[in-house]
């Protein structure tokens, strides 16, 4: 036994001393120099490069809109300090095509051992600042003081994926010298450079794009997507109602209506559950929906066009136009309607109301702002003019009140339907539209013309006498004053400061943007800075975690749209009490599936 310890004991130590041998040796000689050209790890990274990858790692740690959880942290920190490196290489090349000096190999072991010790330190101490930051913006949106991320794990996410990123464009570099040298032998050098980069920057476009992103991503998220839209929720139930598509005598048939369109058909409330909650008479409501999956939309050589024409024929069967309210509701990419928008409007109108939606999609709101954002546009706009051509015809008192709404690329839909703000207040009694996208027309031409003084983040438009913005409605449907006058049809405008889908640009690259001008939006940490590029791809996760905070912060309006309809069409007699009842039911209403 005590020879088997002392072997042991001496296997330890010579693993000791191996292990010493070689720290000192990298603490001597820092880096590492392979002279084949051939390898794809031919030698150490750069170090004016590593220093651009580690200065851009450090400003991803900074707060953006919404707290980050640790994992996406790291996936930015990644992907941020590969884009540092490549900009940092390219510096580093040009030093070397102007400069003849090189600094010896000395010069360059004690550049190395500064690096490594101020990176390390700097590194974990902006970590930590970061995650103090990240509770304080935490606090700041009302989500609890729990820790977000660690420090080691950011660091181990984002140094793998660097190298991973690193390694992808090492190999497309050694790739594009072989094929230049494969060129060479039958054109002169500079065309055999010129055909080789070009070559290599299609193969590699396509590949991404069409391979990588086409074939791979929308493929999956499609096939995803499909799947899903031949579901349907849980706890989702055909409706017993005539009045909803899907319903009994309906021109489209329930199984046809898709995910979404089930959900949105199967929860409308019932005339007893608004009585049970108003003490009134009520109606059963009015929804209708058209799918993008309805067989009369198939064999049409217009399907926008059948869509918005088989809606009006829903409308017409369950007598939409003799209700009190009518509303055209523009859908998210996967066809979804928000209820915490339709509700509140049949609460409040004792299900007097109609409410019709097409769905120009089924797949992801992410997806379809990159391959089906002009689809909702054209769709929601046919939907609108078939819809209004119908309204105009009506006697102008013997007909609903007419509003618009739309979430997100819903809003999107819904603001590419008319030729501007002016357009809506002519053709409608009204609109409300949440969140919608930075690119959206109607708003960013409100926001780009608004009143001298007024943030980007609450915009004054024209003194508030139509359009007025708000995140807490209570106080900022308010504005400029109490007193100011504000005139019918209204537009209402529900637009958080802290929302990443609003504010997302990829002018976020290259050009600061107004939302961090003083002053800045109430729940916007003063700690926030912009970035060129990096501040581009912390935006981007913020639409991700968009969700991931309480209203009215994110992406997240909760129960602002009753203050919204509150102020747009009211029922006769609707008082301020009747808005803060209504907020109150929303908030704790079971779901009525």
């Amino acid at each position: 036994m005590t020879g088997r310890a002392d072997t042991w004991r001496e296997t330890v130590r010579r693993c000791v001393r191996g292990v010493a041998r070689r720290a000192g040796a990298v603490a001597r000689k820092p880096y590492w120099e392979r002279p084949d050209p051939t390898h794809l790890v031919r030698r150490w990274p750069d170090l004016t490069a590593a220093c651009f990858a580690t200065v851009f790692f450090w400003l991803s740690l900074t707060p953006s809109l919404v707290p980050r959880p640790w994992l996406l942290q790291g996936v930015v920190g990644g992907i941020t300090a590969a884009i540092g490196y490549g900009l940092g290489s390219v510096v580093a090349t040009a030093c070397r095509a102007l400069f003849r000096w090189r600094p010896g190999e000395k010069a360059r072991a004690r550049l190395w051992q500064a690096y490594w010790a101020l990176g390390l330190v700097f590194t974990v101490w902006l970590i930590t600042e970061s995650d103090h930051a990240q509770r304080r913006l935490r606090e700041l949106q009302g989500l609890p003081p729990t820790m977000a991320w660690h420090t080691p794990v950011i660091m181990l996410i984002a140094v793998l994926l660097w190298a991973l990123l690193l390694l992808a464009a090492r190999g497309i570099r050694l790739g594009s010298r072989r094929l230049i040298r494969a060129l060479h032998r039958f054109v002169p050098l500079p065309l055999a450079i010129g055909l080789g980069l070009a070559l290599s920057a299609l193969i590699v476009t396509i590949g991404l794009r069409d391979v990588v992103f086409q074939r791979g991503v929308i493929d999956l998220a499609d096939h995803i997507a499909y799947a899903t839209n031949g579901g349907t929720e849980k706890g989702v139930r055909r409706p017993e109602s005539p009045l909803v598509s899907g319903g009994p005598g309906s021109l489209l048939r329930w199984e046809d209506l898709g995910f979404q369109g089930r959900s949105f058909a199967g929860s409308t409330p019932t005339k007893q559950q608004i009585t049970s909650y108003t003490g009134r008479p009520a109606k059963d409501p009015v929804r209708v929906y058209v799918s993008a999956s309805a067989p009369e939309v198939f064999s049409s050589r217009d399907p926008f066009e059948a869509k918005a024409h088989l809606a009006v024929d829903e409308l017409e069967r369950t007598g939409a136009f003799d209700r009190d309210v009518l509303a055209i509701a523009g859908t998210t990419g996967t066809g979804w309607v928000n209820a915490d928008i339709t509700e509140p409007l049949e609460y409040m109108h004792d299900g007097d109301t109609a409410v019709v939606a097409v769905q120009y999609s089924y797949l992801p709101s992410w997806v379809s702002f990159l391959v089906d954002k002009e689809r909702a546009a054209q769709a929601t706009r046919r939907l609108v003019d078939a819809v209004l051509a119908k309204w105009s015809a009506l006697p102008a008192d013997d007909r609903p009140r007419l509003v618009v709404t739309g979430e997100s690329l819903g809003g999107f839909a819904i603001e590419s339907s008319f030729d501007g703000v002016d357009d809506v207040l002519a053709r409608t009694d009204g609109a409300l539209i949440v969140g919608t996208p930075n690119f959206a027309p109607m708003s960013r031409e409100i926001r780009d013309h608004r009143d001298a003084g007024s943030p980007v983040w609450r915009p004054l438009y024209e003194g508030g006498k139509n359009v007025r913005f708000a995140q807490f409605p209570e106080r900022d449907l308010r504005r400029p004053s109490p007193s100011a006058a504000w005139k019918h049809p209204r537009v209402v405008y529900l637009q958080n400061a802290s929302d990443p889908v609003v504010w997302w640009s990829p002018d976020l690259f290259l050009h600061r943007p107004e939302w961090l001008d003083k002053p800045l939006g109430p729940d916007i940490t003063p700690a926030i800075r912009w970035f060129p590029v990096v501040s581009f791809w912390q935006t981007s996760v913020d639409m991700a975690v968009s969700y991931g905070v309480e209203a009215p912060h994110g992406h997240r309006y909760g129960t602002a749209p009753v203050d919204g309809w509150a102020a747009i069409v009211p029922r006769d007699g609707w008082t301020p009490e009747d808005t803060r009842r209504l907020r109150t039911h929303m908030q704790t209403r079971e779901s009525p599936h």
